[in-house]
């Protein structure tokens, strides 16, 4: 046959690209349901009106079949570009609280019985899913801290 090869009969191949970015952002830990005073005592110096900062990195894998042209889960410039559009843009150098619709309109009605890093990582995981391929799978990590995340 013209144009076979051994490998077209072999299982897809499947590999992993991860791309890691670093941000930072302000937000407050305020709870719409406790008095000013309780929200102070339980959140502390990160109830502060005025915010305080992070340093975040985040961890972006995609999983998907490894294309037999381009040898490429994804190109690299595609994640890039996602990861510019989805969390550069929108998040860097920003009050999450205030200069995010995403948070200031859903997370200010939400319990914070979930930590405030689990938040942004839902949001940039759906977010990014919505971007990226869709039979892609991914993870995606956030890091507050060398031991948080």
């Amino acid at each position: 046959m013209a144009g076979s090869s051994a490998n077209d009969s072999a299982a897809e191949r499947i590999g992993y690209i991860t791309r890691v970015q670093s941000f930072s952002a302000c937000h407050r830990l305020h709870s719409l349901h406790l008095s000013d005073g309780e929200n102070e005592k339980v959140y502390g110096k990160c109830n502060n009106p005025y915010g305080h900062g992070h340093n975040y990195k985040v961890e972006v894998t995609v999983r998907g079949k490894i294309d037999r042209i381009t040898g490429m889960v994804m190109n690299l410039t595609d994640l890039k570009r996602c990861i510019e559009e989805v969390i550069m843009v929108p998040l860097d150098h920003k009050n999450l609280d205030k200069d995010v619709p995403y948070f200031a309109s859903v997370v200010r009605y939400v319990p914070f019985s979930i930590t405030f890093t689990a938040v942004p990582t839902v949001y940039t995981f759906f977010t990014l899913v919505c971007l990226l391929c869709p039979s892609a799978q991914q993870r995606t990590w956030l890091f507050t801290s060398g031991t948080t995340w």
